[in-house]
């Protein structure tokens, strides 16, 4: 970490539609092309003494897995994240670092374009910790997020210090898996899944909002709203009819038993 004492970060540790939703469901079988990734997107460090998996969309019991395209995984181990843009303090963040940080729990579902949704246990910290590390200017309203597969997106520094956004570095009890945006991602609960960035590699703080991949390229909402449709979640048996505009909670889905936990 750059820019603060280890004494001080110690310290601080302690203390619209989307395109109709193609009939309610989401993701057209025919992805849009690629759009090119801005040039402030920082590259993915690789490791020139060991091979880390190749990470690709994959349909895993459970909690299927979706990225932009494949891409090496990262390596915790060199990995940092970038914290730049309208800040005080810019950082650079071990893996290390953030686990230091106050941690905070939640069961929550994600709920995907595609029609499916998946819930888990996700462990992290509350943006508020980080702020108080990097002290933003006051005209920074949005956080933009670059990924190590080249996506990237944005959400206001107000949604993002909502109780239920969590970022993430265990999920289920363990260490964030690769297949899930190790060594870092985001949890936005009550918004659709392309809004929760995963595998993040550097943050932005901004004036303005950046139009995501998803947005920009496959004529989603920027705000992510969850819409009235079906819904076909992968931990539980059958379809089901959701009204939108909020989180997910099925009474026999785990988020709903373990609720603050």
């Amino acid at each position: 970490m750059r820019n603060i004492s280890r004494r001080q970060f110690t310290r601080l540790a302690a203390g619209g539609t989307l395109l109709s939703l193609l009939n309610a469901c989401g993701l057209s079988q025919d992805l849009p092309p690629v759009a090119t990734v801005p040039a402030a997107t920082t590259p993915l460090a690789t490791s020139t003494t060991r091979t880390r998996p190749i990470l690709r969309n994959d349909n895993v019991p459970g909690f299927f897995v979706r990225y932009y395209k494949p891409f090496e995984a990262v390596d915790p181990e060199r990995w940092t994240l970038a914290v730049e843009g309208l800040v005080q303090n810019p950082q650079s963040l071990s893996l290390s670092d953030l686990l230091a940080l106050p941690r905070v729990a939640q069961t929550s579902r994600m709920k995907c374009v595609e029609c499916w949704s998946a819930a888990a246990e996700w462990e992290g910290f509350h943006l508020s910790s980080l702020l108080a590390i990097v002290n933003p200017h006051p005209d920074a309203k949005w956080v933009h997020f670059q990924c190590a597969d080249g996506y990237y997106e944005s959400l206001s520094i107000e949604e993002l210090l909502q109780e239920r956004v969590i970022w993430v570095h265990h999920m289920n009890g363990e260490i964030l898996p690769d297949i899930y945006g190790a060594p870092l991602r985001l949890m936005v609960p009550f918004l659709y899944g392309y809004k929760s960035a995963k595998a993040l590699v550097r943050l932005e703080f901004a004036k303005e909002e950046l139009p995501g991949y998803w947005p920009a390229v496959g004529g989603y909402t920027k705000d992510g709203t969850i819409q009235r449709g079906r819904d076909h979640p992968l931990d539980l048996e059958g379809n089901r009819d959701i009204r939108g505009g909020g989180e997910i909670f099925y009474p026999d889905g785990i988020e709903s038993q373990n609720q603050g936990g």
